[in-house]
């Protein structure tokens, strides 16, 4: 099993959002790296962190299971979506999503929390200059930050 964190913004979709529908399309990933983590290396089963990014509060939010695998993302090829793009075609689309599954909501675990935990200081999400929206997680990160929601709450 791999694990992974998924960034959005509340305003655009939150853990309130997925809740209330339960399993969602991940859409309108374009980025190369965030694409190639869905297309090679997510399955079906995988977990994950759900993260609030560019909010008064920053971090995780819940926890959410990949539902199924990658599969062509249909906002590149809708002319009135914000995520169109001209250069994709349906043969070899450029772009790919996941369906990602509802388990649960959590209290928040804060940026600062986060990068308060010596244990998580190589979590990619962490790095400078990190903005990617999809990023691997480690066995032992995930086991780390399971840890904090258990002793805090």
């Amino acid at each position: 099993m791999n694990y992974w964190l998924f960034k959005s913004e509340p305003s655009a979709y939150s853990i309130d959002d997925l809740a209330r529908d339960r399993v969602t399309a991940w859409t309108g990933v374009r980025n190369y790296l965030a694409r190639n983590f869905m297309r090679d290396a997510m399955q079906p089963g995988d977990r994950g962190f759900f993260y609030h990014s560019s909010c008064a509060e920053p971090g995780i939010v819940g926890l959410f299971e990949v539902a199924g695998p990658a599969y062509a993302d249909p906002t590149q090829f809708d002319r009135k979506s914000r995520y169109y793009d001209s250069g994709s075609d349906r043969t070899t689309p450029r772009w790919l999503n996941v369906d990602m599954k509802f388990v649960s909501k959590t209290r928040v675990v804060s940026l600062a929390e986060l990068r308060g935990e010596k244990k998580l200081k190589k979590m990619q999400v962490l790095q400078r200059g990190n903005r990617l929206s999809i990023t691997p997680v480690t066995e032992f990160e995930w086991s780390c930050i399971l840890g904090l929601l258990d002793r805090k709450k």
